[in-house]
């Protein structure tokens, strides 16, 4: 199981697509759930359970997730962090890690436009101090938004260029104010599938030199049609993932803390079940490789069903982009060039969504 764990609704950033901090009304700055509770809800309901650090921003609370790695020996350790205050955490403690995910979206003047003047510096600096002076043998992942004046191909490989493990990114819709339905489609049409095109060929001429590129959506969109299939969305929210917030209750989606429909229980009381799917996934031909893409917009439908589909749609033909392409990499697994195992891709490890 993956379990996030909230260290305060509190963030340092305010993001144009997020817009900063959780209310503390609805996810608390400073936790009301005392982290010996919170891990020990956690051991009794798995004995390997893989625990992630979640904000807001986390490391605005380092003792927290000291204290609560202290209580979980046995447990595989991540976290999402903006990546701008990564000294507050003891360097000990960075190398218990086995992902780290840094929010990044690209070039400089891309993560700074989303992200605030200086963010890039800083990320680009955290990820050198962990890879070269801490020596954290963690997969340092970065976590893009894609966004309108995002260029997908352009910035996955400077990302990758700079020495990430791996890139995973989202798409900024549903949610978003940047932009509707018919212009993202627009923008999808021109720029977006054309450059997941590109990145397909990149990322299967590097495989058949037997080096498989990090690129987190296509990893997990391989496994669901070349190794094994989703039986949910594949971050797992609501069934194989859970989130305890700061005030103890446990949600089904760790950015759904003030909506009803995501609390999935209480860490004095147990989780109950109940998350749903809407009935066009259950019936899609897509449903092995999407899963349902994400559990929040099948609850929290912002842009309506006019944007569910134009973000479905665009799923759908990321995934026929990346179908063309199946039968070149299934012919390097079966010629020992690429390894299944490599292409077997867990998003549960990593906590990522798989699905832009």
């Amino acid at each position: 199981m993956l379990w996030f764990v909230l260290t305060t609704g509190a963030c340092n950033l305010a993001c144009k697509y997020c817009g900063g901090s959780f209310s503390n009304k609805h996810s608390p700055w400073r936790p009301r759930a005392a982290p010996g509770e919170v891990a020990k809800f956690i051991a009794s309901r798995d004995s390997s359970p893989v625990v992630f650090f979640y904000g807001g921003e986390p490391l605005l609370n380092p003792q927290y997730i000291a204290k609560v790695m202290d209580a979980l020996g046995n447990a595989r350790f991540g976290i999402q962090t903006n990546g701008t205050l990564v000294k507050r955490l003891p360097t000990e403690l960075w190398r218990r890690f086995s992902t780290v995910l840094l929010s990044i979206d690209g070039p400089k003047e891309v993560t700074d436009y989303y992200r605030g003047v200086g963010v890039y510096d800083k990320v680009v600096d955290a990820l050198r101090w962990l890879k070269n002076e801490v020596g954290c043998r963690c997969k340092v992942i970065a976590r893009m938004a894609v966004s309108k004046r995002s260029q997908l191909y352009r910035d996955v490989v400077h990302l990758l260029g700079l020495g990430f493990d791996a890139v995973h990114w989202q798409l900024n819709v549903i949610w978003t104010e940047e932009w509707g339905p018919a212009e993202f489609l627009k923008w999808a049409e021109e720029s977006y599938l054309p450059d997941v095109g590109k990145l397909r060929d990149l990322f299967l001429a590097e495989a058949r030199r037997g080096r498989v590129l990090g690129i987190i959506p296509f990893l997990g969109i391989y496994r669901a049609l070349l190794v094994r299939p989703y039986d949910w969305v594949p971050c797992g929210a609501g069934k194989h993932s859970f989130a305890i917030n700061t005030d103890g209750r446990v949600l089904h989606c760790p950015i759904a803390v003030s909506e009803k429909w995501a609390t999935a229980g209480h860490i004095k009381i147990g989780i109950k079940n109940g998350v749903k799917l809407k009935d066009k996934c259950l019936t899609c031909e897509y449903r092995h490789v999407c899963g349902g893409r994400c559990l929040y917009t099948h609850y929290e439908d912002y842009w309506g069903e006019e944007g569910f589909d134009a973000v479905c749609q665009v799923t759908k033909r990321t995934i026929r982009i990346l179908e063309e392409g199946a039968p070149i990499l299934a012919e390097l697994m079966r010629g020992g060039v690429v390894r299944k195992e490599d292409i077997d891709y867990d998003p549960l490890l990593d906590s990522t969504e798989v699905i832009p």
